[in-house]
């Protein structure tokens, strides 16, 4: 190669790295911070994306896929996520409230400092999820698999716990005061600290009946 032709091609510009395509989905650009109230996000696969700090409220959400995602600070209040595949999603500081999550997957999620008050968690799978420090008060876990979660100082007065299977979860310090543990399964619970106030828990297994009495 002559010496003139190599000089002219050391001079080129370096290749810019090529940019991934923003998603648009029913006009909703998906991204950090995207403004998306009420749009139809049904059956999408979002694994991985990134959507901190996004306003999804009122969003359908049905059925996606949102393995891996990155949720932290999201708006998804009275959103509809049921029988979508969150597991493993960071959802740290997520609003969730009066949010629809029946049927979802959420298995070893990150819902630190979630607040999910009044949220619908029926037949849901949160076990080794992390919603510690979590506000959850009058949520409906009914016959929600918990196993193993970590709910340690979460707020879940007036929660709604029947049939929810919690072996082996962290409860140290949360509050349960007048929520139901109806036919829940208490076994092997860490409960130091926890408080117990008019909690409601016929056929629960391993509860702490007497919790009123210490």
């Amino acid at each position: 190669m002559n010496k003139q032709l190599l000089s002219s091609l050391l001079l080129l510009p370096l290749a810019l790295p090529i940019q991934a395509q923003e998603r648009v989905i029913n006009g909703c650009t998906l991204k950090p911070g995207a403004q998306c109230e009420g749009v139809d996000l049904s059956n999408q696969n979002f694994q991985h994306i990134d959507l901190s700090g996004a306003n999804l409220s009122g969003a359908n959400l049905k059925g996606s896929d949102l393995r891996h995602a990155v949720l932290k600070n999201i708006n998804l209040e009275k959103a509809n996520l049921s029988e979508a595949n969150l597991a493993r999603a960071d959802l740290r500081h997520a609003t969730l409230r009066g949010a629809n999550l029946s049927k979802a997957n959420l298995e070893s999620i990150d819902g630190w400092a979630l607040f999910a008050q009044g949220a619908n968690f029926n037949n849901s799978n949160l076990s080794g999820a992390n919603l510690q420090f979590s506000r959850l008060s009058a949520a409906q876990f009914i016959n929600a698999n918990m196993q193993a979660a970590n709910l340690e100082i979460a707020w879940m007065t007036k929660a709604n716990l029947k049939g929810a299977n919690l072996k082996n979860a962290n409860l140290q310090e949360a509050k349960l005061n007048a929520a139901s543990l109806e036919n829940a399964d208490f076994s092997g619970v860490r409960k130091h600290y926890a408080t117990f106030q008019a909690t409601y828990m016929e056929g629960c297994k391993n509860c702490p009946l007497d919790w009123s009495k210490n």
